[in-house]
């Protein structure tokens, strides 16, 4: 947040302070209105820090504030503050680059012997947050937006001429119902039986690295690929404070100044 703040100054000589709120943990979302309040805000970007839209994710956040501007249209209506929200950004040529050069740089630490051990192959991974398939089911765009970012992101990454394969799993599922298809814990032992040997795992769902990349990927994921001979393991982090993803996610605020996308109601 401070560093968005920065680079609009920096990149677009704009005065801006950046309020972090949060769906299920501090600073919950109604303690950043608050803040808000307090300050005067008079503009407002909503810019949820997740790429691809669902409504189990920027949807049920977008609800909560909903509800609080109904509440109070006094402090939120737009004689006193004009707001706007950008629903999802997945396709931005600043991010697509951004997540592109972070995969590239660790496709490129495999070492010869690594190479010889896979047949010259390398392979990545895209795991992304599952759903349940009744979500998708009920009009979600989700499981789009994931198939197509996947699609623009491998526009800028080597080819299967350069011996580099991708794939899409899903991970996080939890209880009996069925969930977005194929498990990320059913296509690595598949990798191994087909003698994949060098892979780069990259969580496309997030933007910072928490326990479902850290620990789910980083570690039992991890454990899982070895255990299926899948020697040659990489964990592409998060786009975290990736310079390049800060510097679009300041021409994003502006975009969404100039050409107001939809608000909160919508």
């Amino acid at each position: 947040a401070d560093l968005l703040t920065k680079a609009l100054q920096t990149q677009h000589g704009i005065e801006s302070k950046a309020y972090v709120g949060m769906r299920y943990w501090y600073p919950f979302t109604e303690q950043a209105l608050d803040d808000i309040r307090r300050d005067n805000i008079n503009a407002l970007v909503i810019l949820p820090l997740y790429p691809h839209f669902s409504t189990t994710t920027s949807g049920s956040s977008l609800r909560v504030l909903q509800e609080e501007f109904s509440k109070r249209m006094d402090w939120y209506g737009p004689q006193r503050m004009r707001h706007t929200v950008v629903p999802s950004w997945y396709e931005r040529e600043g991010y697509l680059k951004s997540m592109s050069t972070l995969i590239n740089t660790e496709l490129e630490t495999f070492s010869k012997e690594e190479l010889d051990m896979g047949k010259g192959e390398r392979h990545i991974l895209f795991s992304a947050h599952g759903v349940p398939n009744a979500v998708i089911e009920a009009g979600d765009p989700y499981k789009g937006h994931i198939e197509e970012c996947v699609k623009l992101i491998t526009q800028y990454l080597p080819g299967e001429d350069e011996g580099v394969y991708v794939h899409l799993s899903y991970q996080s599922r939890v209880g009996p119902i069925e969930w977005l298809r194929p498990y990320t814990d059913f296509v690595l032992p598949e990798l191994g039986e087909q003698g994949v040997k060098n892979i780069v795992v990259v969580p496309i769902s997030f933007v910072s690295d928490n326990l479902e990349t850290l620990e789910e990927i980083g570690i039992e994921y991890r454990e899982l690929a070895e255990e299926s001979g899948i020697v040659n393991w990489r964990r592409c982090d998060a786009l975290n404070t990736d310079p390049m993803f800060i510097n679009d996610m300041a021409d994003m605020v502006m975009d969404a100044l100039n050409e107001p996308m939809q608000s909160v109601t919508e």
